[in-house]
């Protein structure tokens, strides 16, 4: 755990406890106990599978609040100083492959590098943070891998409401 979370992470983290505490945990209760009037326990697929899906929504609960508590807290950055930074959006120019990508910069519970969402604990995000516009960056892979990237814009991100929180 010990996960670096914005206060918006652990706002969607408190958001699915709840989903899960009042929505889905009543209902996975329910399905349990229709299950179990079918009769025969030790035979019965849909008990087992309903028990099975309980659980793990009580380990999901159990995980998402362990990993508030054992949060540390960072701050989204919101200065407009032109510096790559967590929520801020950055393109980037691949030499090798003459591409431009434009990514996100965020918390590893929210990286996805297919949506664009870089995490700030990646090899291109640890590499990118603090950078301005026009600085060529060197990206290290492994001792012996590594490229340059130019950066080509940074700026405020676009909205954050479908970024999905990926806590395991």
């Amino acid at each position: 755990m010990y996960d670096r979370l914005t206060r918006s992470d652990i706002a969607k983290i408190e958001a699915e406890i709840e989903e899960r505490k009042l929505v889905k945990r009543p209902a996975l209760i329910e399905a349990v106990k229709e299950a179990r009037a079918h009769g025969d326990l030790s035979e019965n697929f849909e008990y087992h599978a309903a028990k099975a899906e309980k659980n793990q929504n009580e380990s999901r609960i159990a995980y998402l609040e362990d990993m508030i508590k054992t949060a540390t807290i960072i701050d989204d950055d919101d200065a407009d100083d032109g510096k790559v930074a967590m929520n801020k959006s950055v393109e980037v120019y691949f030499p090798e492959g003459d591409e431009t990508e434009e990514y996100k910069i965020v918390t590893t519970i929210r990286g996805n590098s297919l949506k664009g969402l870089i995490s700030i604990d990646s090899p291109l995000g640890k590499a990118l943070l603090g950078h301005v516009e026009g600085d060529t960056v060197h990206i290290v892979i492994n001792e012996n891998v590594g490229y340059d990237v130019v950066i080509k814009k940074v700026g405020p991100a676009q909205d954050d409401s479908d970024d999905e929180i990926k806590a395991f």
